[in-house]
């Protein structure tokens, strides 16, 4: 049984979330929020919320032991792109996407 969090629209590029979440794809509950609280990525704030989440969601939910728990999978979809304007010579303009993506997290409890 897996309990899984999501956290969808968020304003940062998916490539700058997958190396974050490489390095807490497998671990204890516990050591990948050390992990997260001492990294120094803006994304790691939200992917704090999203793992007490994900926890909570296996203890209320599926009735899972809290300590009991890793992180079985975790992934990042882009979504969608915010289009702005920058101008450039000539009257002309560049188009600069500014990325969102959509982060899933789930974890499980240790057999």
């Amino acid at each position: 049984m897996e309990a899984v969090a999501y956290l969808k629209y968020v304003r940062v590029s998916p490539s700058k979330v997958t190396g974050v979440l490489d390095m807490i794809r497998g671990k204890d509950v516990d050591v990948a929020m050390g992990i997260l609280k001492n990294t120094p990525k803006a994304v790691c704030e939200d992917l704090i919320k999203l793992l007490k989440s994900a926890k909570a969601n296996a203890e209320n939910n599926f009735e899972m032991d809290g300590g009991n728990l890793f992180v079985s999978e975790c992934y990042v979809c882009p979504g969608p792109s915010m289009r702005r304007m920058s101008p450039r010579a000539k009257g002309s303009g560049d188009i600069i996407k500014k990325r969102m993506c959509h982060i899933t997290l789930k974890v499980k409890e240790k057999e």
